[in-house]
C-alpha cells in the first residue's frame, strides 16, 4: 500500500513537471502565423501610405503648375510662354479635379492650397525681368515635368491600389505632352536670347 502511494505520488509529480515544461515551451515558442499576420498587416499599411503619399505629392504638383501658369500668362509678353502657361493652368486644374475626386473616394486627405515651396517659386519668378522670366519659367516646366513623369512612372509600377494606378497611367501621356511643349518653348526662348 505504501509502495502504491509512493508510485502514484511520483507519477503525479512527473505529470505536473511535464505539464509545466509544455506550458513553458508553448509560451516561449513564437507563433509564426501571428507574426506573419502582423508583418502582412504592416506591409499593407506601408503600401497604402505610399499610395496616399503619391496622391498628396501629385496634388502639390498640380497646384504649383496652376499657380505658375497663371503667373506666366500675366507676366510674359511672349506668346509661346503665355500659351504654355494657359495650357498648364487648364490641364492641371482638370487633373486636380479628378485627383480630388479620387482622393475623396479613397478617403485620402490631399492639400487644397499651394505649398510654401510653390509660393516661393512664384515669388522668385515674379521678381525676374521679362526675358529672364521666360527662360526661367520654361526651365522650371522642363525639369518639373521630367520629375513628375519619373514619379508617375514609379507609381504605375509600385501602387497597390488599382484606381490610383489607373489614374497615374491616364495622366502620364498628358505630362509627356506638357514636357514636349515646355522643351519647344525653352528652345524658342534660347533662340530669342541668342539673337538679342
Amino acid at each position: 500500500m505504501k509502495n502504491t502511494t509512493h508510485t502514484s505520488m511520483i507519477m503525479l509529480k512527473a505529470i505536473f513537471v511535464a505539464i509545466f515544461i509544455m506550458g513553458t515551451l508553448s509560451f516561449r515558442l513564437p507563433d509564426k502565423t501571428k507574426s506573419a499576420k502582423i508583418d502582412n498587416g504592416q506591409k499593407s499599411a506601408l503600401l497604402r501610405a505610399k499610395d496616399s503619399q503619391f496622391l498628396v505629392h501629385a496634388a502639390e504638383i498640380n497646384m504649383e503648375e496652376v499657380l505658375l501658369g497663371q503667373l506666366a500668362q500675366k507676366k510674359s509678353k511672349m506668346q509661346d510662354v503665355k500659351e504654355l502657361g494657359q495650357m498648364m493652368e487648364e490641364a492641371h486644374t482638370q487633373s486636380m479635379s479628378s485627383l480630388a475626386a479620387l482622393a475623396k473616394k479613397k478617403k485620402i486627405n490631399v492639400p487644397t492650397m499651394p505649398t510654401h515651396g510653390a509660393k516661393d517659386a512664384y515669388k522668385k519668378l515674379d521678381a525676374k525681368s521679362e526675358s529672364d522670366f521666360n527662360k526661367a519659367y520654361c526651365e522650371m516646366m522642363v525639369s518639373g515635368h521630367k520629375d513628375a513623369i519619373a514619379m508617375f512612372e514609379k507609381a504605375v509600377s509600385e501602387c497597390t491600389d488599382e484606381d490610383i494606378k489607373e489614374w497615374a497611367i491616364t495622366t502620364l501621356p498628358v505630362l509627356r505632352t506638357h514636357l514636349d511643349h515646355s522643351v519647344a518653348c525653352q528652345k524658342k526662348c534660347e533662340t530669342l536670347s541668342y539673337h538679342n
